[in-house]
């Protein structure tokens, strides 16, 4: 809980740059308030029950501030792109994300209200102090924390649809995610169960089946390597040693660390001692966008197809 001067603090500091703003055009675009009425046929306010609880909604939101990645690529799959003023520094996809400086990782109270946002999406990640400040200034915030499940990641896209009047939008990407889905999973070719490493870092960080990614491989049949180390490391996101993963002898390989590190089926197989691993001597060592891999949101089925070609590799 945040301490009575500090809180104090926060909202006159809020306060301030709020009448400081509200006099004229963004502060930090230059960009005019953007008219009303994308979300036409809903009717506000709406409570909307998020990671942190039931959020209200007054008004139809035209000035959205999203901290969170997975949430940017929601906001624009559901049709209100043209109702983000501000996306944080690692909002990188859709191009047209108004991409800043914000951090969502340290996000600045007074750098956020310049934007003189009506609402402002966040991750789990995102300090108490932030949202509770925004909170005392009347700004609504939507906390959508890492999915743990399918399940949880539509439910995510379906609240981030109803905060913002594209209730029917953000429905028809559920079901289209879904759907291909579905499709995707009904298409893994029979064979023997095969096991799986995924590659977060060269250091050999990976993600259990207790992740989000964990269970898209789940979704697929697949046996994850990483279970019996996280367990008896205590951890989801456990690192593996050499020795470990080569006895484990992993059926495919998904390396998640292309683009950040460099690192592709080649410079993989040359590692020592990879050689003898199974997915390295069937080609089944695969480049995934991390990106794609590490968020939960509209691209899942990008995601899930290319699982799904490694396990067809590794079936032929």
């Amino acid at each position: 809980m945040l301490c009575t001067h500090r809180l104090r603090a926060g909202v006159l500091a809020v306060s301030a740059v709020l009448a400081l703003s509200s006099c004229g055009s963004d502060p930090s675009s230059g960009a005019e308030r953007p008219e009303s009425g994308s979300g036409a046929g809903t009717e506000f306010p709406v409570e909307v029950e998020a990671g942190n609880g039931t959020v209200t909604i007054p008004a139809e939101p035209v000035r959205i501030v999203s901290l969170s990645p997975t949430a940017t690529e929601s906001l624009f799959a559901v049709g209100a792109g043209d109702q983000v003023a501000a996306a944080d520094d690692q909002s990188d996809y859709p191009e047209q994300a108004p991409v800043t400086d914000l951090s969502g990782y340290q996000p600045n109270l007074e750098a956020i209200i310049g934007y003189r946002p009506d609402l402002v999406v966040v991750s789990d990640d995102s300090p108490t102090d932030v949202s509770e400040g925004l909170e005392a200034a009347g700004v609504p915030v939507l906390a959508e924390p890492s999915a743990a499940t399918f399940e949880e990641a539509y439910d995510q896209i379906l609240d981030i649809g109803a905060a913002t009047g594209h209730v029917e939008q953000a429905q028809d990407v559920v079901d289209g995610m879904r759907a291909d889905i579905e499709e995707l999973v009904a298409s893994v070719p029979d064979g023997p169960e095969l096991s799986v490493f995924h590659e977060l870092g060269p250091d050999l960080f990976t993600a259990s089946s207790d992740t989000f990614i964990g269970q898209v491989y789940a979704e697929l049949g697949l046996v994850n390597v990483a279970d019996a180390a996280a367990q008896a490391a205590g951890t989801e996101y456990p690192q593996l040693s050499a020795e470990y993963l080569i006895s484990a002898d992993p059926d495919l390989v998904i390396l998640a660390d292309g683009e950040c590190c460099g690192v592709t089926p080649e410079v993989a197989a040359a590692r020592p001692g990879w050689d003898v691993i199974s997915a390295v001597r069937s080609g089944a060592v695969v480049v995934v966008d991390e990106d794609i891999a590490s968020r939960w949101g509209p691209r899942i089925p990008l995601f899930v197809e290319a699982v799904v070609e490694a396990i067809r590799t590794a079936s032929a």
